[in-house]
Parts: C-alpha cells; sequence; structure tokens
C-alpha cells in the first residue's frame, strides 16, 4: 500500500537526505513496505523515474546486532564485481537525526523473490532444480572470495569464530528470552563442550535461503542479486550451510509468519543441500553434527528475538503471533544434531 507515512519512515526527511547527497530526484517520493517486523525494516522508495530499496533497523528490539544496516552496505559496496551478485549501493546514513536510526538506499534489482509455498508454485520442477543448484553455487562463491583483497580484512575475527557465536546467541537469548526453556540452557551447554578446535575462514552471509536471494525475471537458474546482508562477518563458512540447511525445518513458517518456499518438500533435503556444498566447494563438512546445533540454536533465538518484539508491540506486519512457537522445536533439533540423529 502506498501511504505518506511509513513506521519508521520520514519521506520528507528522505527526501532532503537524498539530495543533499547528490542524488537526483524527480519529483515526491513515496513508499511501499517490503518487509516489516521479521528483521529490518525494507521499503520500495520511489519517485516519478527511479525506484530504490531503504533498509532501516525495526523501531524496537533488543538485538542490535541483527540489525546492523551499515555492516551491510560496507559488504555489499566491496563485493561489487566480485562474482557475487548484489544491488548497487547509493548512500548511507548514520545520523541517527535524520530518521531515528541508520538507513541504507540501494538500487531496485528487478526480478522475483521466491518467499512463499505459493510463489515456489510459480517454479516447475526443472526451475526448482535450476534455482536450488545457482543458490548452492552463489554461497560457493561467496565462500571464495578473498576477503582482504576486497577491502574487508577488518570485518570481522574469523580465529574464534564459532566460540564467540555460542557465546554471543546465548547473550542474545538472556535479552529477549520471554520464558525460561531447559532445552535452549543444555544446547548451549553442549554447543559450548562441542566446539571445534579449529576451522575455516570465509565472508559469511549469515542469513542464506531462497527468499534472500533475487532471482532474474526470466531464469530461475541465475541469482540477479543476494539480499539481507545484516548478519554477515568473517567466520566459518560451515555455519553458513549449516544455517541454510536448517531453515528447511518446517517450524521455519512460525518465525517467518507464513507457508515459506524454503521448507517447501519440493526442495532438495537438508542432508543433499550440503552435500551439493561439499561437492562444489571440495570442502570437508567436519564437525557437521555441531554446525546442524549451532545453527538450530541461533534459529531459536532468532524465533524468540521476534516473539520478544511482537509481545511489545514492535512488529509492522502480521503473521508474527507464532514466533514462540518455533523456540522450543529448535532448541529440540539442536540436541538431536549433537547426538548425531536427524536435525
Amino acid at each position: 500500500m502506498k501511504t505518506a507515512q511509513h513506521e519508521g519512515l520520514d519521506l520528507s526527511a528522505l527526501h532532503r537526505y537524498l539530495e543533499d547527497s547528490g542524488i537526483a530526484l524527480d519529483g515526491e517520493l513515496r513508499a511501499e513496505l517490503i518487509s516489516g517486523g521479521k528483521s529490518n525494516l525494507t521499503y520500495a522508495i520511489f519517485d516519478d523515474t527511479s525506484r530504490w530499496v531503504l533498509r532501516r533497523p525495526p523501531t524496537a528490539g533488543l538485538t542490535p546486532s541483527a540489525h546492523d544496516v551499515a555492516r551491510e552496505f560496507r559488504i555489499t559496496s566491496a563485493l561489487q564485481g566480485c562474482g557475487v551478485p548484489v544491488a548497487q549501493t547509493v548512500v548511507l546514513c548514520e545520523d541517527d537525526s535524520v530518521m531515528g536510526a541508520p538507513f541504507t538506499v540501494v538500487e531496485h534489482v528487478t526480478g522475483r523473490v521466491i518467499r512463499t509455498t505459493e510463489d515456489l508454485a510459480t517454479l516447475s520442477d526443472d526451475e526448482i532444480e535450476s534455482c536450488t543448484g545457482e543458490l548452492v553455487r552463489v554461497l560457493a562463491a561467496l565462500h571464495s572470495v578473498d576477503y582482504e583483497a576486497v577491502g574487508l580484512g577488518n570485518l570481522g575475527r574469523p580465529d574464534g569464530y564459532v566460540t564467540r557465536q555460542v557465546k554471543l546467541w546465548a547473550g542474545q537469548w538472556d535479552r529477549v528470552k520471554t520464558r525460561d526453556l531447559d532445552d535452549l540452557d543444555r544446547l548451549h551447554a553442549a554447543l559450548a563442550d562441542a566446539i571445534p578446535a579449529s576451522s575455516a575462514a570465509s565472508i559469511v552471509h549469515g542469513d542464506y535461503r531462497i527468499d534472500n536471494t533475487i532471482l532474474d525475471p526470466s531464469d530461475a537458474g541465475k541469482i540477479a542479486a543476494v539480499v539481507d546482508w545484516e548478519l554477515s562477518t568473517l567466520g566459518d563458512p560451515l555455519t553458513d550451510v549449516a544455517l541454510m540447511c536448517v531453515y528447511r525445518n518446517p517450524a521455519l513458517d512460525q518465525v517467518l509468519g507464513e507457508s515459506a518456499a524454503w521448507t517447501s518438500p519440493r526442495l532438495p533435503s537438508a542432508d543433499d543441500l550440503a552435500q551439493r556444498y561439499a561437492v562444489a566447494t571440495g570442502r570437508e563438512l567436519a564437525h557437521w553434527n555441531f554446525y546442524m546445533g549451532l545453527a538450530n540454536f541461533k534459529l531459536a533465538v532468532i524465533a524468540e528475538g521476534i516473539n520478544h518484539r511482537w509481545r511489545v508491540g514492535a512488529t509492522v506486519g502480521d503473521g508474527f503471533d507464532r514466533a514462540g512457537e518455533a523456540v522450543p522445536v529448535f532448541a529440540a533439533a539442536g540436541l538431536e544434531a549433537l547426538r548425531g540423529g536427524a536435525a
């Protein structure tokens, strides 16, 4: 819906900022909400001739590292021309006085976003197979980027990454939890005891699945852009792969508040996806049970963060009332993965 007012968005202030930044505008700015409440607020912004995408953190919430739009902007700027498809960056504003929080603007990428099972129904089985192969190929390409060469050497500290991840997500749980869950505590303790002694290092996306990509308008086997980079850093590439696999759990539907394309049985299984990645990269999936346990832990905490924001009325849009139900599901799946069972 096109309206003059949106949560967390001041179009008059944005118009002034873009003009002051040297961006040519043609007429009044308008906006449409693309996504709200799950993570960052995302708006389509357009004038009479051009179209952009603006992202900013939620208007409330307690997980700031999950909404770092400046990090997202820096990473996608560095990846221009590196073989990983990303939107062309336009402007980053880190001055909270403009709209109450940092925000980024990038060029609009024309294409298809396969978010729900209804969206997935528009693709044939052959197109899904082609798309899945491209998703794995692009993730492998991202993990092969020389992060020092593209100026991202100080983006993060890959040494000790998984140790810090276990600690980070435990801390996030303490911030957002609305109840105590014994399985979450047990999973945290088990992960802390199973951290691998060493791991590889690469740029990691941190939230990789089909609906965080934009597919070419006419070719489902080509990704026009990978989006949603706010969790990206330097770290262990297997954390990306495991999270992509854990997202296949049907409980993701409750987290996203909709019937997600990525949980559809028409897509390859988690084990199949992992094997495809291993073949594409030649990388051994060492300590795989740990990575699957960690991915389940992270998703449980993310689900609780959404549940927390919904309870305090800080989500924009509908469908977030059941996110909390997914938390024990992912906690149990994480414990099962660490025991060597199905994740």
